[in-house]
């Protein structure tokens, strides 16, 4: 078993280094795809830990609102990858909310944890972040913005999940005599 405090400290690490070289502004969108079953060395969908969840999505809610950024927690595919997000958020973006409430095992314990956690949380087919971190291989790609750019830090797993951050850049457009 991983203990707690050390995949938090490897969160906020992670967190650290990756706002060291990417450019968000308040208000921006940060996806977190997240399996607790990885963290904690079983198969993704199949060991969800509640407690992880809520650690997870508080560590990292704390960091981005220290920064003005918003957090969008994905889902698991039995809902669609759908995202908690706040409802405020969501109105201010026009993301079209759906009706559904995660659950541990139809949704996951990330997705559990920020309906819990969050002050007004709403769920949403799809958005459009700025960037994100994948933990557990969720696959959250579909959720960042178009050009998405990987970003190393030192940390590449949290517990046992492996880790991916996501950033994005604007589209370099034009031909030969484009100037960027």
């Amino acid at each position: 078993m991983i203990e707690q405090k050390n995949y938090q400290e490897q969160l906020k690490t992670g967190m650290q280094e990756y706002f060291e070289t990417t450019l968000f502004e308040a208000g921006d969108i940060f996806v977190l795809g997240c399996s607790s079953s990885e963290i904690i060395g079983g198969v993704i969908g199949q060991n969800s830990r509640l407690d992880i969840g809520e650690e997870v999505v508080s560590t990292l809610k704390e960091a981005l609102d220290k920064k003005g950024v918003h957090l969008a927690v994905q889902g698991c595919e039995h809902i669609n990858r759908a995202l908690i997000i706040e409802k405020v958020v969501a109105k201010a973006h026009d993301f079209e909310i759906v009706s559904v409430v995660p659950a541990l095992h139809a949704g996951g314990a990330a997705a559990v944890a920020a309906f819990k956690l969050f002050k007004e949380p709403v769920v949403v087919e799809k958005i459009v972040a700025r960037g994100g971190i994948d933990i557990g291989d969720t696959a959250i790609g579909m959720h960042v913005k178009h050009v998405q750019i990987p970003i190393r830090t030192t940390i590449k797993e949290i517990g046992k999940a492996h880790t991916t951050f996501l950033y994005s850049r604007p589209k370099l457009i034009g031909g030969a005599r484009a100037v960027y």
